[in-house]
């Protein structure tokens, strides 16, 4: 149905009183056939690929606070798959192909726009580390280049490229198909698509125990009650580590507050997504004008959604050391998000030794972007109790094996 500019005037002047919600809000039944613990873009995202691929529709998405409220609302919104090593590489590739037809699966849309990222190089080291990642990326088939710095120049005319800054820049990866999308879309398309399978949505409902018996999980207890099931997906992102002290399990993850900020809406200035671990800070502007800047984590640890002024500050700097032009643009709000990082800041996808109990977890500084496929390949480890193939080098034994997968060059300061 089509509406005018008026009709949605008025409606919007009523409260949307006559619209009808894009899903019900539940309350939990007795019993589950699998819970999803965490309503943001992954919990949602699982939980609507077991009903789509499984026939899995007895699931019920629990989230402590309201859809969308944690970290899929929190983040910078960047979408790439260019990262090292082939195990991450493949995993973020797989979701990205996702990301390309999300909109029309979901039939909702998630303002997907592949405008293309830039790494930056500011060292010598920086260019190896970076030339070394391009061949890796060629090597499975993922879209990726070397630019020089006329080039990023010619594509981003209001960067500074001169040897006169603090970090010059030497070049720079390119992955074109990368982009952004509109972060609450995500949340509300794949609640929206859970819901019309089958799937109870329900908020305001934060567990406070596991029920385990035998080495088997049995249910959990809410602040809406007792709900029972014998198959449960924890994918809370910063406070995955409380839920596993439930269960009696400490996981190798920290949590800590991530920065973010956006500017006064101005004209487009800059229409792909620039990224630098040298001077910490990455920077892209919204469909309305915003520049969304995301700077690194803050080094203590906590689950505050604040963050501290120096880490905004620092990235203020970095931001205007590449773009001087941008000096006098006013700052409109900033937030942190919480992100769990593992040692090898790669995410847990996994079985646990409580048997019906899986984790997803730690995807730090680089979640949004794996949002539809972290869902696919974990909806796969749940239903068929068996991890999916992408997940079999991201299960929590490699921390014993010693099978890490360092991506802390990828992953970086962000995303």
């Amino acid at each position: 149905m089509k509406y005018s500019f008026w009709t949605l005037f008025k409606e919007g002047l009523k409260g949307h009183k006559n619209w009808q919600p894009a899903w019900q809000s539940s309350t939990p039944k007795s019993n589950y056939d699998v819970i999803i613990i965490g309503g943001g873009g992954h919990g949602l995202a699982t939980a609507y690929y077991l009903a789509k691929n499984y026939g899995i529709q007895n699931v019920a998405v629990l989230e402590k606070g309201y859809i969308g409220g944690g970290n899929t609302g929190r983040n910078t919104t960047i979408v790439r798959s260019n990262y090292l090593w082939t195990e991450a590489a493949l995993l973020y590739e797989h979701s990205l192909k996702l990301w390309e037809g999300l909109t029309e699966d979901l039939n909702y849309n998630v303002m997907f726009s592949q405008r293309g990222v830039y790494n930056l190089g500011h060292s010598l080291q920086d260019i190896r580390d970076i030339e070394r990642r391009v061949s890796a990326n060629q090597a499975n088939g993922i879209d990726a280049y070397m630019v020089s710095p006329e080039e990023i120049k010619a594509a981003i005319p209001i960067i500074d490229i001169s040897s006169k800054t603090r970090y010059p820049i030497l070049g720079a990866s390119y992955q074109p198909r990368a982009g952004v999308a509109r972060h609450d879309a995500v949340a509300w398309g794949f609640a929206r698509a859970a819901a019309s399978l089958g799937v109870d949505i329900i908020e305001n409902c934060e567990v406070t125990a596991m029920d385990i018996e035998n080495g088997q999980i049995k249910g959990l207890q809410t602040t809406q009650g007792e709900i029972k099931s014998d198959r449960v997906g924890c994918v809370a992102a910063g406070h995955s580590s409380v839920l596993a002290k439930m269960a009696g399990l400490r996981l190798p993850v920290e949590s800590h507050p991530l920065q973010a900020f956006v500017s006064e809406p101005i004209k487009p200035i800059l229409n792909t997504v620039v990224m630098s671990n040298g001077v910490h800070g990455y920077i892209s502007q919204s469909d309305k004008g915003d520049l969304v800047i995301g700077a690194g984590i803050d080094q203590y640890q906590g689950y505050g959604q604040r963050g501290s002024i120096h880490s905004v500050n620092h990235c203020a700097q970095a931001i205007i050391e590449l773009f001087p032009g941008l000096s006098r643009v006013k700052m409109n709000r900033q937030w942190g998000g919480i992100v769990d990082i593992c040692p090898d800041a790669c995410p847990i996808i996994s079985q646990t030794q409580v048997q019906g109990l899986y984790f997803n977890c730690g995807w730090g500084t680089g979640g949004f972007k794996a949002t539809p496929g972290s869902g696919d390949v974990f909806a796969s480890t749940i239903a068929k109790d068996s991890p999916h193939p992408l997940a079999v080098p991201f299960n929590l034994d490699r921390f014993i094996t010693g099978a890490l997968i360092d991506e802390h060059g990828a992953a970086g300061v962000a995303h």
